[in-house]
């Protein structure tokens, strides 16, 4: 090799090493892929149907949550309703002419025997209801607010009026066809109207109510609500013959 340059020479050297090397990084480049592992289809990832105990238990759960929701919207709305009623109270505390004191102490004593009238089995809620009524009523009477006392009053003789409507509906005397409303609904005759012994001309009729009478309201059938009015006196009415109090 003479005539080479020393440097020529040491890559002639190098040259078996090198290829060497490239022969084995080409044999690593050219091993086979790995097989794919088998993956889950979507029906084998999916997690078991839920059995039939634990879909009755999201039921009652759903359930109990809705009733806590009703539970606290009953509340506020309860709350709302008092408040309105301190506001007509002091509203009507300012106009005493609205009412006399006569007119006042009529209202109390009718209230007083819509009190007396409830039977043991009304609901203590209900009783709890009207007797509270009944002591506002007497603390604006004394307040000579006799307006504001004429009005808790008769707020005290619906809700009485309201408690008897719901024994009505528990005396085993309701009708296949009957459907019980959300909420009594406190209407007014338009016209002297017939009240009658079930929900139709055909049945006889019990007493007649005047114009403009005030009744509450509990069931419907066929056209026709069972009401009762102040007195409670209980019967069928077109629905034709009555509406809403103003």
């Amino acid at each position: 090799m003479t005539g080479y340059p020393q440097t020529t020479l040491r890559l002639f050297a190098l040259l078996p090493g090198a290829a060497l090397v490239a022969s084995a990084c080409s044999g690593l480049a050219a091993a086979p892929a790995p097989t794919p592992v088998k993956e889950p289809t979507a029906v084998e990832a999916s997690p078991a149907p839920a059995t039939t105990r634990e879909v009755d238990q999201q039921r009652i759960a759903d359930l109990e949550l809705r009733l806590l929701e009703k539970g606290a919207q009953v509340e506020e709305l309860q709350a709302r309703l008092d408040d309105a009623r301190r506001e007509v109270v002091r509203a009507m505390a300012k106009l005493q002419s609205l009412a006399t004191r006569a007119e006042a102490a009529s209202g109390i004593a009718e209230a007083e025997l819509a009190l007396q009238s409830l039977s043991p089995t009304t609901t203590a809620e209900a009783t709890a209801e009207t007797r509270q009524l009944m002591a506002q009523s007497s603390g604006e009477f004394n307040k000579e607010n006799y307006a504001g006392a004429l009005y808790l009053a008769n707020q005290a003789k619906n809700a009485a009026t309201a408690a008897h409507g719901q024994l009505a509906r528990e005396d085993g005397s309701r009708r296949s066809d009957e459907r019980s409303l959300a909420l009594p609904l406190r209407l007014e005759t338009t016209t002297s109207a017939n009240v009658r012994g079930g929900p139709g001309v055909q049945f006889a009729v019990l007493f007649t109510l005047p114009a403009r009478t005030h009744v509450v309201a509990y069931s419907s059938a066929e056209q026709w609500l069972r009401i009762a009015d102040d007195s409670g006196r209980r019967g069928w009415i077109s629905q034709t013959l009555i509406r809403g109090q103003p």
